[in-house]
């Protein structure tokens, strides 16, 4: 991907299974592309729950021996990238509390909008933080709930909150999930052996031989018990929902579907359109590995040109957007592609992407196919362009990060160093995807979720 977005997280959880702990292992090992800072598992046994987690990658965190030592029969796991509160080891997720109304562990994934606003208040009250996650304030509200469980007091506490969220709350008697009213951020519920699980991504189903079962709707609580049963707590309106684009267009694994969508499929469709739009007077097309391949392969289809393996990537370094500095971003993009010459040389390139946020990547592809003897570049984007920040748990909530807002097309191409530059339309992404019902506030401006000035 061009400027590599970083995701907010994944979230996994699962009852009434023996090997909780090892089968939510292999759950974020699928969910590793949407959270690579921290890693954290929770498990419920007859002694409570007990916590592992820690910075880094699944495989840093946990070892055989720690998995071995996480017995219990119902888990929650969790997979970060910090979008609300800094990269350190005490924002790691899940987190674990010990309330009034019993001990339970949280994850989260998405952005709560009005996060600080309830911080403040509840600091002002007398509420004590541990992290500077927006996830805590959750805790707190639970804490301070009048409901008289966990369940209620879960329920009374997403009511006092709006964002782009998807839950998993691990109790006593079971594990909770919950996503929000727009169902902007992704929870599907699966099934394995008849024991119930909840996930970010069907992925994560597929990797430990669970069936798929349904998505949670948007505005939906769901429990899923001990004896393995789902219960709806709060039924949610599938009328409502604003899935992400970037779900389809970059962070979900091609693997993965949403609403009977494949992801693979939606991905190719895009640059299908994208060449309807953006024909380019190209001899080869090159997608940007991993996630833009699919929409190269589309791309090159529609114009009956060649799609070759021109870009290679070192799959020994971890995602640029790990990293907070631009400079640093810059150093991994130098270490992790490089161009195959044979490929490019003294020919037209259509280089494809998923999209242009930062600039970082592309500045510095456009460059290396030309010394690798490219006689022509030309940069086809498979979304629009991004202008306007994420506040639902993508890392863009400084609109002075994205490149395309200081410039237009013409100006864009120059500064990547391109000899054309094309979008896709907002209208052919909803045209490629088949669904009406997107949130496109990055490209539009439009946001489900008001932000008011202040709240991020």
């Amino acid at each position: 991907m061009t400027d590599e977005l970083r995701e907010a997280c994944g979230v996994f959880g699962i009852v009434g299974r023996r090997d909780a702990a090892a089968l939510t292992a292999e759950a974020l090992f699928s969910l590793q592309h949407r959270g690579q800072e921290s890693a954290g598992i929770a498990v419920l046994d007859d002694d409570g729950i007990h916590l592992h987690k820690g910075m880094g990658l699944v495989h840093e965190v946990f070892g055989a021996d720690d998995i071995l030592q996480l017995k219990g029969y119902s888990a929650i796991g969790h997979v970060r990238y910090s979008t609300t509160g800094a990269s350190r080891p005490e924002n790691a997720q899940p987190l674990y509390v010990r309330s009034h109304l019993g001990p339970f562990a949280l994850g989260h994934n998405g952005n709560l909008v009005d996060a600080q606003a309830a911080r403040d208040r509840l600091e002002r009250q007398g509420a004590i933080f541990q992290t500077t996650t927006d996830t805590e304030v959750v805790a707190h509200l639970m804490a301070r709930s009048q409901g008289g469980s966990l369940e209620a007091a879960f329920q009374d506490a997403l009511t006092q909150l709006s964002g782009g969220y998807a839950f998993t709350l691990l109790t006593p008697n079971g594990v909770l999930g919950a996503r929000d009213p727009f169902g902007i951020r992704p929870l599907v519920l699966g099934r394995l052996q008849g024991m119930p699980c909840l996930a970010s991504e069907t992925c994560a189903l597929t990797a430990i031989g669970a069936d798929f079962v349904r998505e949670v709707e948007p505005g939906e609580v769901v429990q899923l018990d001990l004896m393995g049963d789902v219960h709806v707590l709060r039924p949610g309106d599938p009328a409502h929902e604003k899935l992400c684009a970037f779900e389809l267009i970059y962070f979900a694994r091609p693997d993965s579907r949403y609403g009977g969508e494949s992801i693979y499929q939606a991905r190719r469709r895009l640059g299908q359109q994208l060449a309807r739009e953006a024909p380019a007077p190209a001899d080869v097309v090159l997608g940007v590995p991993d996630s833009s391949l699919p929409a190269a392969e589309g791309y090159a289809a529609e114009l009956g040109l060649r799609q070759e393996l021109g870009l290679v990537k070192n799959r020994y370094v971890a995602r640029t957007f790990i990293h907070p500095a631009q400079q640093s971003r810059e150093s991994g993009v130098q270490r992790k592609l490089t161009v195959v010459a044979e490929v490019v040389r003294g020919r037209r390139v259509a280089l494809i992407d998923d999209s242009l946020v930062r600039g970082t990547t592309m500045r510095h592809l456009t460059r290396l196919l030309r010394e690798a003897g490219a006689t022509e570049v030309h940069v086809r984007i498979a979304s629009p362009r991004y202008l306007h920040p994420c506040h639902y748990g993508i890392d863009t909530s400084n609109r002075d990060e994205l490149i395309a807002v200081a410039a237009g097309e013409n100006a864009l191409r120059g500064l990547i160093g391109a000899d054309s530059l094309r979008f896709l339309s907002a209208q052919g992404v909803l045209r490629a995807t088949g669904r009406p019902d997107h949130c496109l506030a990055c490209f539009t401006g439009e946001y489900p979720v008001p932000v008011q000035d202040g709240e991020i």
